[in-house]
Protein backbone atom coordinates (compact mmCIF):
# COMPACT_ATOMS: atom_id res chain seq x y z
CA UNK A 1 0.00 0.00 0.00
CA UNK A 2 2.73 2.48 1.05
CA UNK A 3 4.92 1.51 -1.92
CA UNK A 4 2.03 2.15 -4.29
CA UNK A 5 1.45 5.58 -2.78
CA UNK A 6 5.14 6.44 -2.77
CA UNK A 7 5.32 5.63 -6.48
CA UNK A 8 2.23 7.70 -7.21
CA UNK A 9 3.52 10.65 -5.19
CA UNK A 10 6.80 10.51 -7.07
CA UNK A 11 4.83 10.78 -10.30
CA UNK A 12 2.90 13.87 -9.12
CA UNK A 13 4.25 16.87 -11.05
CA UNK A 14 3.09 20.40 -10.40
CA UNK A 15 3.64 22.80 -13.28
CA UNK A 16 2.94 26.40 -14.17
CA UNK A 17 0.40 26.79 -16.97
CA UNK A 18 -1.59 29.54 -18.60
CA UNK A 19 -5.33 29.52 -19.16
CA UNK A 20 -7.49 31.33 -21.70
CA UNK A 21 -9.60 34.22 -20.49
CA UNK A 22 -13.31 34.04 -21.28
CA UNK A 23 -16.28 36.13 -20.22
CA UNK A 24 -18.21 34.68 -17.27
CA UNK A 25 -21.26 32.51 -17.77
CA UNK A 26 -23.21 34.86 -15.52
CA UNK A 27 -22.79 38.60 -15.81
CA UNK A 28 -22.12 39.31 -12.13
CA UNK A 29 -18.72 37.60 -12.26
CA UNK A 30 -15.68 39.40 -13.71
CA UNK A 31 -13.67 37.91 -16.59
CA UNK A 32 -11.39 35.18 -15.33
CA UNK A 33 -7.62 35.38 -15.50
CA UNK A 34 -5.83 32.20 -14.48
CA UNK A 35 -3.37 32.40 -11.59
CA UNK A 36 0.31 32.31 -12.55
CA UNK A 37 0.60 28.91 -10.89
CA UNK A 38 -1.86 26.21 -11.95
CA UNK A 39 -1.04 22.70 -10.71
CA UNK A 40 -1.63 19.50 -12.57
CA UNK A 41 -3.38 16.81 -10.57
CA UNK A 42 -2.00 13.33 -11.13
CA UNK A 43 -4.72 10.74 -11.89
CA UNK A 44 -2.41 7.95 -10.70
CA UNK A 45 -2.05 9.54 -7.29
CA UNK A 46 -5.80 10.10 -6.97
CA UNK A 47 -6.41 6.48 -7.96
CA UNK A 48 -3.90 5.18 -5.42
CA UNK A 49 -5.47 7.17 -2.58
CA UNK A 50 -9.02 6.11 -3.47
CA UNK A 51 -7.90 2.49 -3.75
CA UNK A 52 -6.30 2.64 -0.31
CA UNK A 53 -9.16 4.42 1.45
CA UNK A 54 -11.77 2.05 -0.01
CA UNK A 55 -9.81 -1.14 0.58
CA UNK A 56 -11.18 -3.82 2.92
CA UNK A 57 -8.40 -2.90 5.35
CA UNK A 58 -10.33 0.28 6.22
CA UNK A 59 -13.52 -1.71 6.96
CA UNK A 60 -15.89 0.73 5.28
CA UNK A 61 -14.68 3.73 7.32
CA UNK A 62 -17.49 3.60 9.88
CA UNK A 63 -17.38 6.22 12.66
CA UNK A 64 -16.42 4.85 16.09
CA UNK A 65 -14.93 1.67 14.61
CA UNK A 66 -11.38 0.48 13.98
CA UNK A 67 -11.98 1.73 10.44
CA UNK A 68 -12.19 5.29 11.74
CA UNK A 69 -8.90 4.93 13.61
CA UNK A 70 -7.16 3.75 10.43
CA UNK A 71 -8.79 6.43 8.29
CA UNK A 72 -7.94 9.33 10.59
CA UNK A 73 -4.32 8.16 10.89
CA UNK A 74 -4.01 7.74 7.11
CA UNK A 75 -5.52 11.12 6.20
CA UNK A 76 -3.38 12.95 8.77
CA UNK A 77 -0.30 11.18 7.39
CA UNK A 78 -1.22 12.29 3.86
CA UNK A 79 -1.97 15.87 4.92
CA UNK A 80 1.40 16.09 6.66
CA UNK A 81 3.18 14.71 3.61
CA UNK A 82 1.27 17.19 1.43
CA UNK A 83 2.69 20.08 3.45
CA UNK A 84 -0.35 21.15 5.44
CA UNK A 85 -0.32 22.34 9.04
CA UNK A 86 -2.79 21.08 11.66
CA UNK A 87 -5.95 23.21 11.80
CA UNK A 88 -8.11 21.46 14.40
CA UNK A 89 -8.97 22.28 18.00
CA UNK A 90 -6.65 24.40 20.11
CA UNK A 91 -4.86 22.51 22.86
CA UNK A 92 -2.34 24.29 25.07
CA UNK A 93 -2.14 27.05 22.47
CA UNK A 94 -1.42 24.69 19.58
CA UNK A 95 -3.66 23.33 16.84
CA UNK A 96 -4.38 19.61 16.75
CA UNK A 97 -5.08 17.67 13.54
CA UNK A 98 -8.66 16.90 14.57
CA UNK A 99 -11.83 18.43 15.98
CA UNK A 100 -13.56 16.01 18.37
CA UNK A 101 -17.23 15.46 17.48
CA UNK A 102 -19.37 14.02 20.31
CA UNK A 103 -22.12 11.83 18.88
CA UNK A 104 -25.01 9.85 20.27
CA UNK A 105 -24.56 6.28 19.04
CA UNK A 106 -27.56 3.95 18.97
CA UNK A 107 -27.93 0.36 17.77
CA UNK A 108 -30.86 -2.04 17.96
CA UNK A 109 -29.98 -5.21 19.88
CA UNK A 110 -30.97 -8.31 17.94
CA UNK A 111 -33.98 -8.48 15.64
CA UNK A 112 -36.72 -5.99 16.51
CA UNK A 113 -40.30 -7.25 16.93
CA UNK A 114 -42.45 -5.22 14.55
CA UNK A 115 -46.03 -5.79 13.43
CA UNK A 116 -49.13 -4.18 12.05
CA UNK A 117 -52.39 -5.42 13.56
CA UNK A 118 -55.18 -5.26 10.99
CA UNK A 119 -58.71 -6.25 11.93
CA UNK A 120 -57.49 -8.11 15.02
CA UNK A 121 -54.85 -10.10 13.14
CA UNK A 122 -51.13 -9.43 13.67
CA UNK A 123 -48.88 -9.23 10.60
CA UNK A 124 -45.25 -9.57 11.66
CA UNK A 125 -42.69 -7.50 9.74
CA UNK A 126 -39.09 -8.40 8.97
CA UNK A 127 -36.52 -5.67 9.55
CA UNK A 128 -34.88 -4.74 6.23
CA UNK A 129 -37.56 -6.45 4.17
CA UNK A 130 -40.97 -4.75 4.42
CA UNK A 131 -39.74 -2.18 6.92
CA UNK A 132 -36.50 -0.42 7.90
CA UNK A 133 -36.59 0.97 11.44
CA UNK A 134 -33.79 3.19 12.72
CA UNK A 135 -32.32 2.86 16.19
CA UNK A 136 -33.91 5.68 18.27
CA UNK A 137 -31.93 8.91 18.50
CA UNK A 138 -33.77 10.39 21.48
CA UNK A 139 -31.55 8.55 23.97
CA UNK A 140 -34.00 5.70 24.63
CA UNK A 141 -32.58 2.38 25.86
CA UNK A 142 -35.64 0.50 24.64
CA UNK A 143 -38.71 0.94 22.45
CA UNK A 144 -42.11 -0.41 23.49
CA UNK A 145 -45.05 0.69 21.37
CA UNK A 146 -48.23 -1.33 21.88
CA UNK A 147 -51.04 -1.17 19.33
CA UNK A 148 -50.61 2.49 18.45
CA UNK A 149 -53.24 3.94 16.08
CA UNK A 150 -51.98 4.62 12.54
CA UNK A 151 -52.70 7.86 10.64
CA UNK A 152 -51.91 8.60 6.99
CA UNK A 153 -50.72 12.24 6.87
CA UNK A 154 -50.03 12.87 3.18
CA UNK A 155 -46.56 14.33 2.70
CA UNK A 156 -46.20 15.22 6.37
CA UNK A 157 -45.74 18.93 5.64
CA UNK A 158 -46.63 22.04 7.61
CA UNK A 159 -45.72 25.13 5.53
CA UNK A 160 -47.60 28.24 6.77
CA UNK A 161 -45.99 30.47 4.14
CA UNK A 162 -47.54 28.20 1.50
CA UNK A 163 -50.85 27.92 3.38
CA UNK A 164 -50.23 24.18 3.63
CA UNK A 165 -50.99 21.81 6.48
CA UNK A 166 -51.13 18.06 6.03
CA UNK A 167 -52.09 17.51 9.67
CA UNK A 168 -55.06 19.88 10.06
CA UNK A 169 -55.35 19.62 13.80
CA UNK A 170 -54.99 15.84 14.17
CA UNK A 171 -53.55 14.82 17.54
CA UNK A 172 -50.61 12.48 16.88
CA UNK A 173 -49.65 11.85 20.50
CA UNK A 174 -49.22 8.11 20.99
CA UNK A 175 -49.84 7.48 17.28
CA UNK A 176 -47.83 6.37 14.25
CA UNK A 177 -47.92 8.67 11.22
CA UNK A 178 -47.37 7.34 7.70
CA UNK A 179 -46.22 9.89 5.11
CA UNK A 180 -45.00 10.07 1.52
CA UNK A 181 -41.45 10.98 0.54
CA UNK A 182 -40.55 14.17 -1.37
CA UNK A 183 -42.83 17.18 -2.00
CA UNK A 184 -46.47 17.39 -3.12
CA UNK A 185 -45.20 18.82 -6.44
CA UNK A 186 -42.96 15.88 -7.34
CA UNK A 187 -45.31 13.99 -9.66
CA UNK A 188 -47.02 16.95 -11.35
CA UNK A 189 -43.99 19.25 -11.53
CA UNK A 190 -46.12 22.28 -10.65
CA UNK A 191 -47.68 23.65 -7.49
CA UNK A 192 -47.03 25.45 -4.24
CA UNK A 193 -43.59 23.91 -3.68
CA UNK A 194 -41.82 25.27 -6.74
CA UNK A 195 -42.24 22.34 -9.11
CA UNK A 196 -39.86 19.41 -9.48
CA UNK A 197 -37.02 20.80 -7.37
CA UNK A 198 -37.26 19.40 -3.85
CA UNK A 199 -37.63 21.83 -0.97
CA UNK A 200 -36.52 20.96 2.55
CA UNK A 201 -40.11 19.84 3.21
CA UNK A 202 -39.44 16.87 0.94
CA UNK A 203 -36.44 15.58 2.89
CA UNK A 204 -36.90 12.66 5.24
CA UNK A 205 -35.06 14.58 7.96
CA UNK A 206 -37.72 17.30 7.92
CA UNK A 207 -40.53 14.75 8.12
CA UNK A 208 -39.07 13.16 11.25
CA UNK A 209 -38.55 16.59 12.80
CA UNK A 210 -42.16 17.60 12.12
CA UNK A 211 -43.45 14.34 13.63
CA UNK A 212 -41.39 15.05 16.76
CA UNK A 213 -42.79 18.57 17.00
CA UNK A 214 -46.27 17.10 16.91
CA UNK A 215 -45.57 14.53 19.60
CA UNK A 216 -46.03 11.46 17.42
CA UNK A 217 -44.90 8.11 18.82
CA UNK A 218 -43.35 7.43 15.44
CA UNK A 219 -43.19 8.19 11.74
CA UNK A 220 -42.94 5.74 8.85
CA UNK A 221 -42.07 7.05 5.38
CA UNK A 222 -43.40 5.23 2.32
CA UNK A 223 -40.54 4.35 0.01
CA UNK A 224 -40.92 4.85 -3.74
CA UNK A 225 -37.78 4.79 -5.84
CA UNK A 226 -38.35 7.81 -8.08
CA UNK A 227 -39.39 10.37 -5.45
CA UNK A 228 -36.78 9.07 -3.01
CA UNK A 229 -34.15 9.06 -5.81
CA UNK A 230 -32.74 5.72 -4.60
CA UNK A 231 -33.89 2.14 -4.26
CA UNK A 232 -34.92 0.08 -1.25
CA UNK A 233 -31.42 -1.37 -0.89
CA UNK A 234 -30.13 2.11 -0.05
CA UNK A 235 -32.93 2.66 2.48
CA UNK A 236 -32.29 -0.69 4.13
CA UNK A 237 -28.51 -0.29 4.29
CA UNK A 238 -28.66 3.28 5.58
CA UNK A 239 -31.33 2.74 8.24
CA UNK A 240 -30.84 -0.70 9.76
CA UNK A 241 -27.25 -0.27 10.94
CA UNK A 242 -25.82 1.82 13.78
CA UNK A 243 -27.34 5.30 13.97
CA UNK A 244 -25.62 8.52 15.06
CA UNK A 245 -26.66 12.06 15.89
CA UNK A 246 -25.02 15.12 17.33
CA UNK A 247 -25.55 15.33 21.07
CA UNK A 248 -28.64 17.51 21.62
CA UNK A 249 -30.02 19.24 24.72
CA UNK A 250 -33.54 18.00 23.91
CA UNK A 251 -33.33 15.16 21.36
CA UNK A 252 -37.05 14.32 21.57
CA UNK A 253 -37.78 17.76 20.08
CA UNK A 254 -36.07 16.56 16.88
CA UNK A 255 -36.65 12.79 16.88
CA UNK A 256 -39.82 10.80 17.57
CA UNK A 257 -39.21 7.55 19.41
CA UNK A 258 -39.69 5.46 16.25
CA UNK A 259 -38.33 6.49 12.85
CA UNK A 260 -38.42 4.29 9.79
CA UNK A 261 -39.48 3.49 6.24
CA UNK A 262 -41.91 0.99 4.76
CA UNK A 263 -42.17 -0.52 1.30
CA UNK A 264 -44.80 0.93 -1.03
CA UNK A 265 -46.53 -2.46 -1.39
CA UNK A 266 -47.01 -2.63 2.37
CA UNK A 267 -48.53 0.85 2.42
CA UNK A 268 -50.88 -0.06 -0.43
CA UNK A 269 -52.00 -3.18 1.45
CA UNK A 270 -52.57 -1.33 4.73
CA UNK A 271 -54.68 1.36 3.08
CA UNK A 272 -56.64 -1.21 1.13
CA UNK A 273 -57.49 -3.06 4.37
CA UNK A 274 -59.06 0.19 5.57
CA UNK A 275 -61.04 0.63 2.36
CA UNK A 276 -58.65 3.25 1.00
CA UNK A 277 -56.89 3.54 -2.35
CA UNK A 278 -53.20 4.49 -2.21
CA UNK A 279 -53.07 6.28 -5.58
CA UNK A 280 -56.24 8.26 -4.92
CA UNK A 281 -55.01 9.32 -1.49
CA UNK A 282 -51.69 10.36 -2.98
CA UNK A 283 -53.45 12.60 -5.49
CA UNK A 284 -55.49 14.14 -2.67
CA UNK A 285 -52.27 14.70 -0.70
CA UNK A 286 -50.96 16.78 -3.59
CA UNK A 287 -53.58 19.42 -2.80
CA UNK A 288 -53.90 21.69 0.21
CA UNK A 289 -57.43 20.34 0.77
CA UNK A 290 -56.04 16.96 1.91
CA UNK A 291 -57.07 15.83 5.39
CA UNK A 292 -55.27 13.17 7.45
CA UNK A 293 -56.92 9.75 7.51
CA UNK A 294 -56.88 7.31 10.44
CA UNK A 295 -56.55 3.73 9.20
CA UNK A 296 -59.58 1.74 10.34
CA UNK A 297 -58.91 -1.21 12.71
CA UNK A 298 -55.15 -0.82 12.19
CA UNK A 299 -52.48 -0.48 14.86
CA UNK A 300 -48.70 -0.76 15.05
CA UNK A 301 -46.57 -2.58 17.63
CA UNK A 302 -42.82 -2.42 18.17
CA UNK A 303 -40.54 -3.88 20.81
CA UNK A 304 -36.72 -3.92 20.98
CA UNK A 305 -33.77 -3.07 23.16
CA UNK A 306 -31.24 -0.41 22.26
CA UNK A 307 -27.54 -0.01 22.91
CA UNK A 308 -27.24 3.76 23.27
CA UNK A 309 -24.17 5.73 24.32
CA UNK A 310 -22.20 8.88 23.59
CA UNK A 311 -19.00 8.40 21.60
CA UNK A 312 -16.49 10.80 20.09
CA UNK A 313 -15.63 10.79 16.40
CA UNK A 314 -13.22 13.14 14.66
CA UNK A 315 -13.25 15.79 11.97
CA UNK A 316 -9.79 16.00 10.37
CA UNK A 317 -8.54 19.53 9.71
CA UNK A 318 -5.53 20.68 7.70
CA UNK A 319 -4.73 24.34 7.13
CA UNK A 320 -2.56 26.84 5.30
CA UNK A 321 -2.38 30.15 7.15
CA UNK A 322 -2.95 33.24 5.05
CA UNK A 323 -0.06 35.63 4.52
CA UNK A 324 -2.09 38.87 4.74
CA UNK A 325 -5.51 37.99 6.19
CA UNK A 326 -5.07 34.86 8.30
CA UNK A 327 -8.36 35.48 10.14
CA UNK A 328 -10.33 35.09 6.87
CA UNK A 329 -10.96 31.53 5.73
CA UNK A 330 -11.76 29.62 2.55
CA UNK A 331 -12.91 26.06 3.27
CA UNK A 332 -12.67 22.96 1.10
CA UNK A 333 -14.69 20.11 2.62
CA UNK A 334 -15.40 16.42 2.05
CA UNK A 335 -16.50 13.56 4.29
CA UNK A 336 -14.22 10.63 5.07
CA UNK A 337 -16.82 8.22 6.48
CA UNK A 338 -18.94 5.52 4.87
CA UNK A 339 -21.26 2.80 6.20
CA UNK A 340 -18.66 0.48 7.71
CA UNK A 341 -19.50 -3.22 8.01
CA UNK A 342 -23.17 -4.12 7.59
CA UNK A 343 -25.65 -6.57 6.15
CA UNK A 344 -24.16 -8.83 3.45
CA UNK A 345 -25.13 -8.37 -0.18
CA UNK A 346 -26.09 -11.22 -2.51
CA UNK A 347 -22.41 -12.18 -2.79
CA UNK A 348 -21.92 -12.22 0.96
CA UNK A 349 -19.83 -9.02 1.00
CA UNK A 350 -20.35 -7.09 4.25
CA UNK A 351 -17.84 -4.26 3.79
CA UNK A 352 -19.31 -1.03 2.43
CA UNK A 353 -16.07 0.28 0.91
CA UNK A 354 -17.33 3.69 -0.26
CA UNK A 355 -14.89 4.22 -3.13
CA UNK A 356 -16.85 6.89 -5.00
CA UNK A 357 -18.72 7.93 -1.85
CA UNK A 358 -16.50 9.44 -0.58
CA UNK A 359 -12.93 8.22 -0.93
CA UNK A 360 -12.91 10.38 -4.07
CA UNK A 361 -13.71 13.56 -2.13
CA UNK A 362 -11.14 12.76 0.55
CA UNK A 363 -8.43 12.14 -2.06
CA UNK A 364 -9.42 15.41 -3.74
CA UNK A 365 -9.07 17.25 -0.43
CA UNK A 366 -5.58 15.85 0.14
CA UNK A 367 -4.43 16.75 -3.38
CA UNK A 368 -5.88 20.26 -3.27
CA UNK A 369 -3.98 20.70 -0.02
CA UNK A 370 -0.79 19.51 -1.69
CA UNK A 371 -1.32 21.92 -4.59
CA UNK A 372 -1.75 24.96 -2.33
CA UNK A 373 1.13 23.92 -0.06
CA UNK A 374 3.47 23.72 -3.08
CA UNK A 375 2.29 26.98 -4.60
CA UNK A 376 2.43 30.65 -3.61
CA UNK A 377 1.16 31.28 -0.09
CA UNK A 378 -2.44 32.58 -0.23
CA UNK A 379 -3.44 35.90 1.33
CA UNK A 380 -6.36 34.33 3.19
CA UNK A 381 -6.19 31.10 5.15
CA UNK A 382 -7.41 27.88 3.54
CA UNK A 383 -8.88 25.03 5.60
CA UNK A 384 -9.12 21.45 4.33
CA UNK A 385 -11.96 19.96 6.35
CA UNK A 386 -12.48 16.17 6.23
CA UNK A 387 -15.66 15.60 8.22
CA UNK A 388 -17.12 12.56 9.93
CA UNK A 389 -20.62 11.05 9.99
CA UNK A 390 -21.97 12.50 6.74
CA UNK A 391 -23.68 9.18 6.11
CA UNK A 392 -25.42 9.51 9.49
CA UNK A 393 -27.03 12.83 8.60
CA UNK A 394 -24.28 15.38 7.80
CA UNK A 395 -23.27 15.31 11.46
CA UNK A 396 -19.57 16.19 11.26
CA UNK A 397 -20.20 19.25 9.11
CA UNK A 398 -23.21 20.20 11.22
CA UNK A 399 -21.04 20.06 14.32
CA UNK A 400 -18.29 22.16 12.73
CA UNK A 401 -20.79 24.75 11.48
CA UNK A 402 -22.44 24.95 14.91
CA UNK A 403 -19.09 25.11 16.73
CA UNK A 404 -16.71 26.52 14.09
CA UNK A 405 -12.97 26.50 14.64
CA UNK A 406 -12.79 29.67 12.53
CA UNK A 407 -15.58 32.30 12.64
CA UNK A 408 -18.32 31.79 10.06
CA UNK A 409 -18.73 35.55 9.65
CA UNK A 410 -15.20 35.64 8.24
CA UNK A 411 -15.50 32.39 6.31
CA UNK A 412 -15.46 33.35 2.63
CA UNK A 413 -17.05 30.15 1.30
CA UNK A 414 -17.29 26.39 1.62
CA UNK A 415 -16.46 24.35 -1.49
CA UNK A 416 -17.65 20.78 -0.89
CA UNK A 417 -16.71 17.63 -2.80
CA UNK A 418 -18.83 14.49 -2.50
CA UNK A 419 -18.83 11.41 -4.73
CA UNK A 420 -16.75 12.76 -7.62
CA UNK A 421 -16.75 10.81 -10.88
CA UNK A 422 -13.53 8.77 -11.27
CA UNK A 423 -14.22 8.07 -14.95
CA UNK A 424 -13.27 10.07 -18.05
CA UNK A 425 -13.54 13.71 -19.04
CA UNK A 426 -16.87 15.54 -19.17
CA UNK A 427 -17.85 18.69 -21.04
CA UNK A 428 -19.88 20.13 -18.18
CA UNK A 429 -20.31 20.32 -14.42
CA UNK A 430 -23.14 20.95 -12.00
CA UNK A 431 -23.89 21.59 -8.34
CA UNK A 432 -26.05 19.74 -5.85
CA UNK A 433 -29.41 21.54 -5.96
CA UNK A 434 -30.24 24.85 -7.57
CA UNK A 435 -29.31 27.58 -5.04
CA UNK A 436 -27.93 30.77 -6.58
CA UNK A 437 -24.97 32.68 -5.19
CA UNK A 438 -21.97 34.79 -6.13
CA UNK A 439 -19.84 31.75 -5.34
CA UNK A 440 -21.68 29.77 -8.03
CA UNK A 441 -21.13 32.61 -10.50
CA UNK A 442 -17.39 32.58 -9.78
CA UNK A 443 -17.23 28.82 -10.22
CA UNK A 444 -19.22 28.98 -13.44
CA UNK A 445 -16.92 31.58 -14.96
CA UNK A 446 -13.74 29.73 -14.01
CA UNK A 447 -15.10 26.41 -15.24
CA UNK A 448 -16.04 27.99 -18.56
CA UNK A 449 -12.51 29.30 -18.95
CA UNK A 450 -11.40 25.69 -18.51
CA UNK A 451 -13.76 24.27 -21.13
CA UNK A 452 -16.67 23.22 -18.90
CA UNK A 453 -20.20 24.55 -19.31
CA UNK A 454 -22.56 24.69 -16.35
CA UNK A 455 -25.68 22.49 -16.24
CA UNK A 456 -28.48 22.93 -13.76
CA UNK A 457 -28.83 20.00 -11.40
CA UNK A 458 -30.43 17.41 -13.73
CA UNK A 459 -32.36 15.90 -10.83
CA UNK A 460 -33.42 18.76 -8.50
CA UNK A 461 -36.29 16.59 -7.29
CA UNK A 462 -33.72 14.36 -5.53
CA UNK A 463 -32.99 17.11 -2.99
CA UNK A 464 -29.23 16.88 -3.36
CA UNK A 465 -28.80 20.37 -1.90
CA UNK A 466 -29.85 19.02 1.49
CA UNK A 467 -27.77 15.85 1.22
CA UNK A 468 -24.18 17.10 1.27
CA UNK A 469 -21.92 18.72 3.82
CA UNK A 470 -22.18 22.24 2.43
CA UNK A 471 -25.74 22.48 3.80
CA UNK A 472 -24.69 23.12 7.41
CA UNK A 473 -22.70 26.12 6.20
CA UNK A 474 -25.41 27.36 3.83
CA UNK A 475 -28.17 27.42 6.43
CA UNK A 476 -25.89 29.57 8.60
CA UNK A 477 -25.35 32.01 5.76
CA UNK A 478 -21.92 30.98 4.45
CA UNK A 479 -21.90 30.81 0.61
CA UNK A 480 -21.48 27.12 -0.14
CA UNK A 481 -22.02 24.51 -2.81
CA UNK A 482 -21.14 20.92 -3.64
CA UNK A 483 -19.35 20.33 -6.93
CA UNK A 484 -21.06 17.72 -9.11
CA UNK A 485 -19.09 15.96 -11.84
CA UNK A 486 -20.53 16.46 -15.32
CA UNK A 487 -22.83 14.02 -17.08
CA UNK A 488 -22.08 15.12 -20.68
CA UNK A 489 -19.10 12.85 -21.21
CA UNK A 490 -16.55 13.50 -23.93
CA UNK A 491 -16.85 9.81 -24.75
CA UNK A 492 -20.56 9.07 -25.16
CA UNK A 493 -22.28 12.33 -24.24
CA UNK A 494 -25.22 12.72 -21.85
CA UNK A 495 -26.58 9.27 -22.69
CA UNK A 496 -23.39 7.62 -21.42
CA UNK A 497 -23.27 9.87 -18.36
CA UNK A 498 -26.85 9.17 -17.35
CA UNK A 499 -26.38 5.44 -17.94
CA UNK A 500 -23.38 5.43 -15.61
CA UNK A 501 -25.22 7.39 -12.92
CA UNK A 502 -28.29 5.20 -13.04
CA UNK A 503 -26.15 2.08 -12.77
CA UNK A 504 -24.22 3.57 -9.85
CA UNK A 505 -27.40 4.57 -7.99
CA UNK A 506 -29.06 1.20 -8.52
CA UNK A 507 -26.12 -1.14 -8.04
CA UNK A 508 -23.37 0.62 -6.08
CA UNK A 509 -24.61 3.59 -4.04
CA UNK A 510 -24.55 2.68 -0.32
CA UNK A 511 -23.82 -0.92 -1.24
CA UNK A 512 -20.71 -3.11 -0.88
CA UNK A 513 -20.22 -2.84 -4.65
CA UNK A 514 -19.00 0.78 -4.35
CA UNK A 515 -15.42 -0.42 -4.79
CA UNK A 516 -12.33 0.86 -6.58
CA UNK A 517 -12.14 -0.26 -10.22
CA UNK A 518 -8.93 -0.65 -12.24
CA UNK A 519 -10.74 0.77 -15.28
CA UNK A 520 -11.21 4.16 -13.65
CA UNK A 521 -9.00 6.74 -15.36
CA UNK A 522 -9.57 9.68 -12.95
CA UNK A 523 -9.03 11.95 -15.96
CA UNK A 524 -12.24 13.93 -15.39
CA UNK A 525 -11.63 14.29 -11.67
CA UNK A 526 -8.07 15.48 -12.29
CA UNK A 527 -9.32 18.17 -14.67
CA UNK A 528 -12.11 19.25 -12.30
CA UNK A 529 -9.65 19.70 -9.43
CA UNK A 530 -7.78 22.20 -11.56
CA UNK A 531 -10.99 24.26 -11.73
CA UNK A 532 -11.60 23.95 -8.00
CA UNK A 533 -8.02 24.98 -7.28
CA UNK A 534 -8.46 28.13 -9.36
CA UNK A 535 -11.74 28.93 -7.59
CA UNK A 536 -10.15 28.63 -4.16
CA UNK A 537 -7.08 30.56 -5.31
CA UNK A 538 -9.22 33.43 -6.55
CA UNK A 539 -11.22 33.59 -3.32
CA UNK A 540 -8.11 33.32 -1.15
CA UNK A 541 -6.27 36.11 -2.97
CA UNK A 542 -8.99 38.74 -3.24
CA UNK A 543 -11.00 41.07 -1.02
CA UNK A 544 -14.35 39.85 -2.34
CA UNK A 545 -17.03 38.26 -0.17
CA UNK A 546 -19.49 36.23 -2.28
CA UNK A 547 -23.10 36.34 -1.13
CA UNK A 548 -26.33 34.52 -1.82
CA UNK A 549 -28.80 35.71 -4.43
CA UNK A 550 -31.13 38.47 -3.26
CA UNK A 551 -34.11 36.10 -3.06
CA UNK A 552 -32.21 33.27 -1.35
CA UNK A 553 -33.49 31.99 1.99
CA UNK A 554 -29.87 32.17 3.23
CA UNK A 555 -29.22 35.83 2.28
CA UNK A 556 -30.60 37.43 5.45
CA UNK A 557 -28.51 35.16 7.69
CA UNK A 558 -25.34 36.08 5.79
CA UNK A 559 -26.18 39.78 5.81
CA UNK A 560 -26.65 39.66 9.58
CA UNK A 561 -22.89 39.00 9.95
CA UNK A 562 -21.82 41.78 7.56
CA UNK A 563 -20.21 43.67 10.44
CA UNK A 564 -17.69 40.85 10.86
CA UNK A 565 -16.32 41.51 7.38
CA UNK A 566 -15.59 45.24 7.63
Amino acid sequence: MKNLLATAIALAIFSVAGCATNPPAQSAAKPVAAPAYVPKFDPNLLSAEVKTLSSDEFEGRGPATPGETKTVAYVIEQMKAAGLAPGGELKDGKREWTQPVPLLRAEIKGAPKLAFNVGGKAHALTQGSQIAVRAPLDGAKSVAIAKAPVVFCGYGVTAPERHWDDFKGVDLKGKIAIVLINDPDFETGVGDFGGKAMTYYGRWTYKYEEAARRGAAGLLIVHETDPASYGWATVKNSNTNTMFDVVRDDPSATHPRLEGWIQRDLAVSLLKSSGLDFDKLKKQAQTREFKPVTLRNTTFTASYQVDSSVITSQNIVGRIEGAKHPDETVIYSAHWDHLGVGEPDAKGDRIYNGAVDNATGTAALIELGRAFAHGPKPERSIVFLNVTAEEKGLLGSEYYASKPLYPLGKTVADINMDALDPMGLAKNWSQSGNAKSGLLEEATAIAKANGLYFSEDPHPEAGHFFRSDHFGFAKRGVPAFSWESGDDLVDGGVAAGEKYRKDYTANRYHQPADQWEPTWTFAGMSHDLGVLYQLGHRLANSRQWPNWAADSEFRATRDATAGDRK
